[in-house]
């Protein structure tokens, strides 16, 4: 994977660039792939669905809207997502089980943790378009991901 650093030394601002600062909590710090998203509150459900079933190098996106009040992602769908092929996932909002999400081959960024679990009701939108801080997430876009932040734009 390139560099985020050097990817936006190559092409500038056809990038947009995260300014919002997520921790990195997965086994793989560096991971890039087409974009996927989901916006919900409080509830896991659909992420728990969509990352069950093949990745292929995808990265998900979560806007939680920014809430710690409850982890969105734990050790259980993180070992799902690495079964069914996700590169990472990148959410505005909590995880939990970080130690565990810390040991698999999988990338997590997140605004922090919450050992508070979410609803299972499956509220929420997939495949949406979603901004986080100021960045917009399409589904089919491209986003890379290190230790020095997250770009997203095209292939």
């Amino acid at each position: 994977m390139v560099a985020t650093a050097d990817l936006w030394d190559e092409r500038g601002d056809s990038l947009a660039s995260v300014s919002i600062q997520l921790r990195d909590l997965g086994g793989k710090i560096d991971f890039d792939g087409q974009v996927r998203t989901i916006r919900c509150h409080r509830d896991n459900a659909l992420i728990k669905q969509i990352l069950a079933t093949p990745g292929d190098g995808a990265v998900l996106v979560v806007d939680g809207g920014g809430s710690l009040e409850s982890a969105l992602v734990g050790d259980l769908i993180g070992a799902s997502a690495v079964r069914n092929g996700w590169s990472g996932v990148i959410i505005n909002g909590a995880v939990r089980d970080s130690v565990e999400l810390g040991k698999l081959d999988l990338g997590v960024k997140a605004l922090g943790t919450n050992p508070r679990k979410s609803a299972k009701d499956g509220a929420g939108e997939v495949d949406v378009e979603i901004t986080i801080g100021d960045v917009v997430f399409t589904p089919g876009a491209h986003v890379w991901a290190d230790a020095d932040g997250i770009v997203v734009g095209e292939s």
